[in-house]
């Protein structure tokens, strides 16, 4: 409220706190972090169906060397649709993820639209307009805002509990195969809870090209 009327004292109308609260009220609108929490919640909802998510995990081995994981989510039926290690996640490398991931989806006939990803500047090269090519369009979710991507922070943080945090990995064909395994396992445990034949985790974890164990 304090905001509004500080506007409002901008322009030279002097409105209490008060007659603000009650316009709002009669009018039934809401406060404003709640409202684009809602309309956040329908664009969801709404677009379930065609919305790809993507992350990146890091993973360190036992000798200390840090991995990048990045990983493609399909949102409806929360099966991975691309997976891939590197320890040198350059322009190059995603770019070229974003491409196997693009034709991967065009192989589904996933009728995706968005793309939703944070302001990662592994981001920054030309991943963005491989998929605004196919006509996907990219939603960068805002900063400090990791509600906003919870899906794929919530498959994120399963792999990191149920799996990562109990094994040694020792170097990127390690992490590949255990991620691989992972999902495989995850696909069977989610085929055998569903009844939907179309709910399915794609496996498998792609080595990225001319990167060395």
């Amino acid at each position: 409220m304090g905001l509004c009327r500080g506007e409002l004292l901008k322009l030279g109308h002097r409105v209490s706190a008060t007659a603000i609260r009650r316009l709002l009220r009669r009018n039934r609108i809401g406060a404003a972090p709640l409202r684009l929490r809602h309309r956040w919640k329908t664009f969801l909802r709404a677009q379930v169906s065609a919305i790809v998510l993507t992350d990146f995990l890091s993973v360190d081995t036992v000798l200390l060397k840090r991995l990048y994981v990045l990983s493609y989510m399909e949102l409806a039926t929360r099966r991975v649709i691309g997976c891939a290690v590197t320890d040198r996640p350059d322009a190059d490398w995603v770019t070229q993820q974003a491409r196997n991931v693009s034709w991967e989806l065009k192989d589904l006939g996933v009728p995706a639209r968005f793309l939703l990803h944070d302001h990662d500047a592994k981001y920054g090269g030309g991943s963005d307009p491989v998929f605004a090519g196919d006509g996907v369009s990219v939603i960068r979710t805002p900063i400090a805002a990791p509600r906003a991507n919870s899906h794929m922070e919530r498959q994120i943080g399963s792999t990191r509990r149920e799996c990562l945090d109990w094994i040694l990995i020792l170097n990127r064909r390690h992490l590949e195969r255990v991620l691989t395994e992972w999902i495989e396992q995850s696909l069977a445990t989610s085929r055998a809870r569903s009844t939907d034949s179309d709910c399915a985790l794609r496996s498998g974890c792609d080595v990225g090209a001319g990167q060395v164990p």
